[in-house]
């Protein structure tokens, strides 16, 4: 057995000074399920969790184009998605653009975090289907 191989990535924790508000726009837009733990929350979505760890003091401040980025199957609901999050006032840091990796956009969740929303359902360069 190789451990290394073996071991899945199980969780990532971030910081945020408004747990309640951050939880509520990952349960809203990314559907996650939502459970207390303290202070904290716990982010569960498909067998993987995120840990909104509270904060006090200043808001957290993200490295220059850090993110994390999750994919949805096809360009209409890339549309739907970003329409919902503008309509909802989420702060959006791009509109709908396709490179040649396929159709994305940036916006950000409560206290800063960058997220990334893409498709690779209109992927223009088929180098880039060997990588995922």
């Amino acid at each position: 057995m190789n451990l290394h191989k073996e071991a899945k990535l199980n969780h990532l924790s971030f910081p945020t000074t408004d747990v309640a508000e951050t939880a509520a726009f990952f349960e809203k837009y990314l559907g996650c399920e939502v459970v207390a733990a303290g202070e904290h929350r716990l982010l569960k979505r498909n067998g993987f969790d995120i840990v909104l760890e509270h904060t006090t003091g200043e808001a957290p401040v993200w490295p220059n184009n850090f993110h994390f980025g999750l994919e949805v199957a096809s360009l209409d609901d890339l549309h739907t998605l970003h329409d919902e999050f503008l309509q909802g006032g989420v702060q959006m840091e791009t509109g709908v653009f396709n490179n040649t990796r396929g159709s994305r956009f940036f916006c950000r969740a409560p206290g800063g975090l960058l997220i990334e929303i893409n498709t690779r359902a209109d992927m223009q360069d088929d180098q880039w289907r060997k990588l995922f």
